[in-house]
């Protein structure tokens, strides 16, 4: 993308009601705007950034074995009457009535409706188990929302459901959200630590949340330090096989980590005291299993062998898609602005032309440009006449993991310049060298 041709609405100021990094830093680099508190228009480089979260979100899930749909943003208020939570769930919940006088609700989650889709379609124990996911608008009406998109009141959600015939297929199922969890915080290029959670308003027995560790967290987070060392890596999981994914299950929640409304003081103090964690945490995501919850209530069950009908045993795993930005973002800055992973950069190579205009730096950038794209590599081409100080300033706000720079001076000794984001660290190579360096940096994302 030439720059020049871009929409990228940048804000050399900060913005006034931006408290947290990822808040500012969404605003100044023309990720979002505020449209009323708590709700924001994705503008394209958000955009951009939302659509590379949903795309890893997806691949996961299905190398699971889930299976993607589409469920809508609003749902009729019987259905979460005749699972009790209509009353329960609170003033967050955005309760409307329609021209014809129905009660509806826009979902703050999907366990009602997903329950109903299931119990008029699934009749025997036979067809399970299953697991549907889909990646959805959900809305949750804060009473004070803030810190942008990680508290806001609209926002990006994957939730899955997880219909199983007894609670040991549950609890596979259970272990296998886990390690695809696991797998698709890695490929974001964030530790995201899973902690014994309380269950909430969702009920059930087991929970986890996935913690990423940040000075703006919303909760305090308990843990043993082996836990920053773990990762699930390149190792291949076959996702039905009940060992392998106990086994890991096992390794990641063995030991201690927890959050301030599950900690333990007691079994804290048996970590050895050089271990013992605290830090503050973002949520980016939870598992559940609430066993028959909501299939007794909602009368989803299924014909057992015998000719019996059983409830199903369910579980709701989510991910915050849109959370998820806010959360990579106060892991991955600095001063300058954001430092985003390779996985999920919005452009993975700026291109900065110092001199607008010169035959030779613009010869020179029209080549790398057109291999960057030929690539696959999706450039930013900083083709604007303005000065190097504010293109570089641009190119740091924006956070482009690597960055080529081209100059007359640099072209005269045949080089140009190759930064890394993250590092700062600057080599200079031929034009021809640094886009093959481009290409094998980006071989393994």
């Amino acid at each position: 993308m030439r720059l020049t041709r871009y929409f990228l609405p940048i804000m050399k100021e900060t913005p006034a009601e931006a408290s947290i990094a990822s808040h500012r830093l969404m605003l100044r680099a023309g990720m979002i705007r505020q449209s009323s508190a708590g709700i924001y228009s994705w503008l394209p480089m958000g955009f951009k950034v939302l659509q590379r979260l949903e795309q890893i979100v997806h691949e996961e899930q299905v190398r699971a074995g889930h299976i993607p749909m589409l469920m809508p943003t609003l749902q009729p208020a019987d259905l979460w009457r005749e699972s009790g939570r209509y009353d329960d769930y609170g003033k967050e919940m955005l309760r409307i009535t329609d021209r014809h006088g129905r009660d509806m609700l826009y979902g703050p989650t999907n366990e009602e409706l997903i329950t109903d889709i299931f119990r008029n379609s699934i009749n025997s124990y036979k067809e399970l188990p299953k697991t549907l996911y889909h990646i959805q608008w959900k809305f949750r009406d804060e009473v004070r929302p803030r810190f942008g998109v990680m508290r806001g009141r609209e926002f990006y959600m994957k939730d899955g459901y997880s219909f199983d015939v007894d609670e040991a297929g549950a609890l596979h199922s259970y272990n296998r959200h886990l390690v695809s969890y696991l797998r698709t915080y890695e490929r974001m290029g964030l530790k995201a630590i899973p902690m014994k959670a309380d269950t909430g308003p969702i009920g059930g027995d087991h929970s986890h949340e996935f913690l990423v560790l940040a000075e703006t967290g919303e909760s305090e987070v308990f843990y043993d330090s082996k836990v920053s060392d773990m990762a699930l890596g390149d190792r291949e999981v076959d996702f039905d096989d009940v060992a392998q994914c106990q086994g890991i299950f096992d390794e990641f929640t063995t030991p201690y980590a927890r959050t301030d409304e599950t900690h333990d003081e007691a079994k804290f103090n048996e970590v050895p005291e050089d271990r013992r964690m605290s830090a503050r945490g973002i949520e980016v995501g939870q598992i559940f299993y609430f066993g028959t919850k909501y299939s007794k209530s909602m009368g989803a069950d299924v014909v057992m062998p015998d000719g019996s009908r059983k409830p199903v045993e369910m579980g709701s795993h989510g991910i915050g898609v849109s959370r998820l930005i806010g959360a990579l973002i106060e892991a991955n800055h600095d001063d300058k602005g954001i430092i985003w992973p390779e996985s999920v950069a919005p452009f993975r190579v700026g291109l900065v032309n110092l001199r607008q205009g010169d035959e030779a730096a613009d010869a020179a950038c029209e080549s790398l440009y057109a291999g960057l794209v030929k690539a696959g590599l999706d450039p930013l081409y900083d083709d604007r006449d303005e000065r190097a100080g504010s293109k570089f300033a641009s190119m740091d706000l924006i956070g482009c993991p690597w960055r080529i720079t081209v100059g007359p001076r640099g072209l005269k000794n045949g080089v140009v310049e190759l930064t890394s984001r993250r590092t700062g660290e600057t080599v200079e190579v031929s034009p021809e060298a640094a886009l093959e360096r481009c290409i094998e940096i980006y071989a393994g994302v």
